[in-house]
């Protein structure tokens, strides 16, 4: 064989070589099955749902230039201000009313008013009051309108205002001039001169009307931990009612189970051996209670959720859309995660989803602990909605949104990538049946679902509010609770209130109760409440007169007042109860949608407790009520510094009018109580901490709105159920291949500090 033809041999082989690699390759990366395809924009975004959207920076700035050149009086910036200043407090996005904004989405209407909700603090006035004001219009305001007494009766007195970060920086300083009039006391209790122990506020603050004092508990403060599992055992109780910062007071001491007038009675006491002193040493960051520092090395990563061809789907502005589902999203900085136009295949379903409290009662043998009821909206459920992690609070892959707020600063802030969207694969069937009668088969979808979360730290506590979307036209409501929890120091009964987690610690019990407001529109604004249950009834069988049967039968009843519809907490409540439309489906029946709650709450403070009716949402799981615009929210940020004279109560909304045929709304309490114990050291697990509510469609479609989702399997016996066209799920291994571009981890949740 000649030099000639081995070259080409050569180059013929290298030739083939060179194909088949190519071939290889290119099914390696199976380019078809990798490339993204953006999802089908099914209801196209035309910017209608901006008008729910929170305001941008910008907005908020201009709000902040209006008032401070429109009201002729002076304001101080909320962050310095004291009591005697005035200074605006928050500013939000001030929501058209409903039958103007449907004028404008469903009638053609015009364009609602973009307005601005402003709080201002008046406290350089002869009669200091909290004053309300709606601005307007947006982007550019020329007007403000003072809607206070027409949104509450009257005006607000000034004491109902929340505490400010500034207020509490001064009450730190004057606590901790009260600590140096003890210092032996604190060497020999703590190992301190005080300028290092963590000073917890508990809340409400006194027993009546016009009272602002508040008892705070000092623990051990150790950098990178939680302070809160340290008590050493001393609470202070603070006077801070007065204009003047000069004038505040420190009014008691309580030490291990004794109260003293002052500090420097205690220093006595303790000088003199009448006091019994529980010397705890200062905790050390590698061995502290409730450290969260990893204690073994990292292990191999765990499963990552992505999605091959990219999200499936898509969000513009506030506004999300998946599979037939649209949302409209946003975050009040008070009462935190809100939904507006919740749509199901092109039909409203719900006009307003939104979070209303979050209440965490306390018990304990410790003035503290036994006097806190946190009303968390007056410290700000969306406020401090910080950003979340990447990878462990939301898959890594989830779309990020930044949250803008104004609140105690003229400079609007931003949580960035603190609420997130993504597709969660629960790794159930949403429904399924394998046949092995008659002829084989097999027919399921997967249960995958929209979620929408964000995540609240209020002090200790972590809430985690889940909004999740079926592909069966469900919803889902969820709160799951972790973090810290609140502790006392042991001493006497301790263990009456809670378990013992540590030396010195005391796990106090504790419930929590959260609140939701949910305003259906199904099948139109005007529905009815419908209630079914089951009952027995003895009949002679038809077959066999000589015997008989309890028969299960349905009983329907259609309520017709409000107070037929508030259900008591923790009492018998109809198992099926829907909101009906007057309108049947194809068989006949209301078109409905059931309200399911899953819940396991504690008990609900006694009506005979002088704050009772500043939370009387609590008494109620469920109460529906005529929708009013004048009965926005089920409480007020005002009510947990005045809880005895609420600015809000929810109980005088139920008047007993009739609910046939009216736009209702629900509103929802869902809670469980807290017995902490060793395993809530260091933190609170999720597991088993989860309540929530379904709104699931009850005869509202014709038969499951799934079987149109492109995600159905079904394969018969006859059939290659391994073949890529009769069985979507054999074409997942070529998808597994798809391996997404994942963004480098960053997080900058510690920014606004």
């Amino acid at each position: 064989m000649n030099m000639k033809t081995v070259l080409i041999l050569l180059v013929l082989a290298l030739a083939t070589i060179f194909a088949l690699v190519c071939v290889l390759l290119t099914r390696g990366r199976a380019p078809s099955t990798c490339q993204h395809q953006p999802p089908e924009q099914e209801d196209p975004d035309d910017g209608q749902s901006l008008i729910f959207a929170d305001l941008t920076p910008e907005e908020l700035a201009q709000v902040v230039r209006y008032l401070q050149g429109n009201l002729g009086v002076q304001l101080v910036d909320a962050s310095r201000a004291k009591p005697s200043d005035n200074c605006i407090a928050s500013v939000d996005v001030q929501v058209p009313a409903k039958a103007e904004v449907l004028r404008f989405l469903d009638g053609g209407g015009p364009r609602p008013r973009r307005e601005a909700l402003a709080v201002l603090y008046f406290g350089n006035q002869p009669d200091p009051n909290i004053t309300e004001y709606v601005v307007g219009p947006l982007p550019t305001p020329v007007y403000h309108r003072d809607i206070t007494v027409q949104k509450y009766g009257g005006k607000v007195p000034y004491h109902r205002r929340p505490v400010t970060g500034k207020e509490y920086v001064d009450i730190n300083a004057l606590i901790q001039r009260e600590l140096r009039k003890a210092p032996h006391f604190l060497a020999a209790c703590c190992e301190s001169d005080g300028t290092d122990l963590a000073i917890l506020t508990t809340a409400p603050r006194g027993f009546k009307s016009g009272d602002r004092a508040t008892w705070f508990v000092l623990f051990h403060g150790v950098a990178g931990t939680g302070y809160y599992l340290s008590p050493v055992g001393l609470e202070v109780l603070v006077e801070h009612g007065d204009l003047q910062v000069s004038r505040w007071r420190l009014r008691k001491v309580f030490y291990n189970g004794q109260y003293f007038a002052s500090m420097g009675d205690l220093e006595d006491a303790f000088e003199s051996s009448l006091l019994e002193v529980v010397r705890i040493e200062k905790p050390q960051a590698e061995a502290v209670l409730g450290s969260m520092r990893p204690q073994r090395p990292p292990g191999s990563p765990g499963p990552l959720q992505y999605e091959p061809q990219g999200p499936r789907y898509s969000v513009r502005n506030n506004r999300v859309t998946f599979q037939g589902w649209s949302i409209a999203f946003g975050m009040n900085p008070n009462t935190g995660p809100r939904l507006f136009d919740i749509r199901f295949r092109g039909e409203r379903i719900v006009y307003e989803l939104s979070l209303q409290e979050a209440l965490a009662l306390y018990g304990s043998n410790c003035p503290g602990g036994m006097s806190t009821r946190y009303f968390d909206g007056s410290f700000g459920i969306g406020r401090f909605a910080y950003e979340l992690v990447r990878g462990l609070d939301c898959p890594y892959t989830a779309t990020y949104m930044d949250r803008h707020y104004l609140v105690e600063s003229e400079t609007p802030k931003t949580n960035q990538n603190s609420l997130c969207i993504f597709e969660h694969d629960a790794a159930l069937p949403l429904r399924r049946h394998f046949s092995d009668s008659h002829s084989l088969y097999y027919g399921g979808l997967r249960k995958n679902t929209l979620v929408i979360r964000a995540v609240s730290t209020l002090i200790n506590y972590d809430y985690i509010w889940d909004f999740m979307f079926h592909g069966s036209g469900a919803v889902e409501v969820r709160v799951h609770a972790t973090g810290y929890i609140s502790s006392s120091f042991l001493h006497g009964q301790g263990t009456d209130y809670g378990n013992r987690v540590g030396p010195h610690t005391l796990g106090t019990m504790h419930l929590h109760h959260i609140h939701y407001k949910v305003d259906l529109d199904v099948d139109g604004q005007l529905n009815s409440l419908e209630t079914q249950d089951m009952e027995y009834e003895l009949v002679k069988d038809p077959w066999s007169m000589q015997h008989t049967i309890e028969r299960p039968y349905l009983r329907r009843e259609m309520l017709e007042r409000e107070g037929e519809a508030a259900f008591l907490l923790n009492t018998p409540m109809p198992r099926y109860l829907s909101f009906a439309s007057s309108k049947p489906n194809k068989w006949g029946h209301p078109r409905s949608y059931r309200v399911q709650i899953v819940s396991f709450a504690g008990e609900h403070l006694p009506p005979s407790s002088p704050m009772e009716r500043s939370i009387s949402w609590g008494r109620y799981q469920l109460a529906v009520t005529r929708r009013k615009e004048e009965e926005p929210t089920s409480t007020s940020v005002y009510n947990q510094n005045d809880p005895w004279t609420p600015t809000v109560v929810f109980a005088d909304f139920i008047d007993n009018e009739t609910i046939i045929n009216e736009d209702l709304v629900a509103w929802i309490t869902v809670g469980f109580l807290h017995v902490p114990h060793a395993e809530d050291v260091p933190n609170t697990v999720t597991v088993g901490n989860g309540v929530g509510f379904f709104l699931r469609p009850y005869n509202y479609f014709d038969q499951d709105p799934s079987v149109d989702s492109p995600d159905s399997i079904y394969f018969s016996g006859e059939q290659d159920a391994g073949a890529c066209g009769a069985n979507p799920l054999a074409c997942l291994p070529p998808a597994a291949a798809c391996a997404p571009h994942l963004p480098p981890f960053q997080y900058g949740g510690f920014l606004n500090f």
